[in-house]
């Protein structure tokens, strides 16, 4: 349940950043609403998850989806550029996340 919350949590942080590009630094105020609502319940099933991860995998993880969601949503819905070496460092980053669900179990 622990790795669900996590995955879930992480999923909450590329929602919550993705509304703050679109609050265009909180000058909307919905998407700066969103985005700062959704950070709470990011970090509260985030402190869920800790209650039986280790805090370095739980971290880690959380920040990995969140930065590999991130650079997807920017490629996909913000039209970021999606060069070879973007997509090669987000690559090992969820190779990174995947070996430390691998190694926790």
């Amino acid at each position: 349940m622990a790795w669900i919350l996590l995955v879930i949590a992480g999923l909450l942080e590329v929602v919550w950043a993705s509304a703050m590009k679109e609050s265009e630094g909180f000058a909307r105020l919905w998407p700066s609403v969103v985005g700062v609502i959704v950070a709470l319940l990011s970090f509260i099933v985030l402190a869920l998850a800790l209650a039986d991860l280790p805090v370095e995998t739980a971290y880690a993880v959380w920040v990995g989806i969140g930065a590999v969601g991130v650079t997807i949503a920017g490629i996909v819905y913000f039209g970021e550029a999606a060069t070879p070496q973007r997509l090669l460092c987000i690559a090992l980053v969820l190779a990174g996340v995947i070996g430390l669900r691998l190694i926790e179990g």
